[in-house]
C-alpha cells in the first residue's frame, strides 16, 4: 500500500526527515478524537471488536483526505 505522505511535515535539509506530513496530520486527527470523545462515543467505541484500530484508522482516513483536499486547492 503505497499512499501519497505529502513529505516531510517539518523539512530540516537534511538527510533525516523524520515524520511524513501524513503521519502529522493522523496524529493531530487522532488527537482531535480523542479529546473530542462524549459519553455517547466512548459507548460507541467500547462496542467496536477493536477500539484503538478502529480510533487508528479513522485518523489515517482523515489524514488522507486533508492531502487530498490540500491537493485539489
Amino acid at each position: 500500500m503505497n499512499k501519497p505522505t505529502g513529505g516531510p511535515a517539518f523539512p530540516t535539509g537534511t538527510a533525516y526527515q523524520g515524520m511524513t506530513l501524513r503521519d502529522y496530520f493522523a496524529a493531530k486527527a487522532m488527537q482531535g478524537l480523542l479529546a473530542g470523545l462524549d459519553r455517547d462515543a466512548r459507548r460507541f467505541m467500547e462496542c467496536q471488536e477493536e477500539p484503538i484500530k478502529t480510533l487508528a484508522e479513522a485518523s489515517w482516513s482523515m489524514a488522507d483526505a486533508m492531502l487530498k483536499a490540500r491537493g485539489e486547492r
